[in-house]
């Protein structure tokens, strides 16, 4: 059935195109030497994975999410009791509001004091309990203050929120329970970036460059990932050195710990068939290349990627012979079995 879909489907696209030859640019299939590439396994992470703990204990008394749950950043996901707490924040800014009452009258019975001592209306001793006065009411205000912020951070803690945009994927709490300082509560991870691991020997290892762009097979995803890492410390027992590659994963479906597989090019050399990496295309889920015969049609080829050298990419498919004409440029714009217009010069 699928078969006969995918008949159907490259020849009504065919029809389509024949209203008249694509414009494109061709070059020469050529045997030359590349490096082979190897396929290795690895596993998906996501980038950024959380454990929200207690930061002071306390009864449960609300939580605001379920498992599965995508939140924002700062969301309160779960409020522990503060009843005591706020009442002492209560007190403490009475008591605050007073002290600064204190203060305000202790500074202007200072400033008269000083204008007193200036004109030798009082005695030094009278002038000294002023500006002890005031600067015992300065000190109590800031003691008071500082005692306030602390309850103030206490209270704040009591709500444990999202450190960042993600997805809740534990809970491991529930409500009315007692929690002390340091009890998990949740368990969030970011589920747009992930970090996915291979290890590699030495021989793929030494020709990996920082910041080059990879394909990564995940399930039925194809991840475009950067190399963010490759670490020089190897596995004394298998001789491998672990490869770290950065992904968006944007309305892309994936899970923690899930395989992924790469190709890499080995530091070797072999022979093969040399086309720029521009010809190879994707269609229907595969490689594929497009070859123009001598009726000027364009031929699909499924091809297999072999091995890479700079800019050119080693190819390998039934019935390829070096010197095929193969399109490089415009070949977005072919579909199989449909005329096409060698521009360049190759013909």
């Amino acid at each position: 059935m699928i078969k006969k879909l995918l008949v159907v489907a490259v020849s009504a696209i065919s029809l389509f195109a024949m209203g008249g030859p694509s414009l494109v640019e061709t070059t020469k299939l050529i045997k030359g030497e590349v490096n082979p590439i190897q396929e290795f396994v690895g596993t998906l992470n996501f980038d950024k994975s959380s454990i929200l703990a207690a930061q002071n204990s306390g009864i449960i008394k609300k939580i605001y999410f379920e498992v599965g749950d995508e939140v924002k950043k700062d969301k309160t996901l779960v409020q522990i009791d503060s009843d005591l707490l706020d009442a002492q924040i209560k007190a403490l800014k009475a008591n605050l509001d007073a002290a600064k009452d204190t203060l305000t009258n202790s500074s202007k019975d200072y400033q008269r004091y000083k204008k007193l001592l200036e004109s030798n209306t009082i005695t030094q001793k009278e002038y000294d309990d002023a500006l002890l006065s005031k600067n015992s009411s300065d000190s109590n205000v800031k003691a008071l203050e500082a005692n306030l912020k602390e309850l103030q951070i206490q209270s704040y803690k009591k709500s444990i929120k999202a450190p960042y945009n993600g997805t809740v994927v534990e809970k491991n709490v529930n409500l009315g329970e007692w929690v002390s300082a340091g009890t998990a509560i949740a368990k969030i991870v970011d589920t747009t970036k992930a970090e996915i691991t291979f290890n590699v020997p030495l021989n793929v290892f030494n020709g990996l460059r920082k910041g080059d762009v990879y394909e990564i097979n995940v399930g039925d995803t194809i991840l475009k990932a950067t190399l963010s890492a490759a670490i020089p410390q190897g596995d004394k027992l298998t001789r491998t050195f672990p490869i770290k590659f950065k992904a968006d994963l944007d309305k892309v479906f994936v899970f923690d710990g899930q395989e992924a597989k790469v190709n890499l090019s080995k530091n070797a050399i072999m022979e093969g068939l040399l086309l720029p990496r521009d010809a190879v295309i994707k269609r229907f889920g595969q490689n594929v290349i497009f070859a123009i015969d001598d009726k000027m049609i364009a031929q699909m080829i499924p091809v297999q990627i072999v091995g890479y050298m700079g800019t050119q990419v080693a190819v390998a498919a039934q019935g390829l012979v070096p010197g095929m004409d193969i399109v490089y440029k415009g070949n977005e714009r072919v579909f199989p079995n449909s005329p096409v217009k060698i521009i360049n010069k190759n013909k």
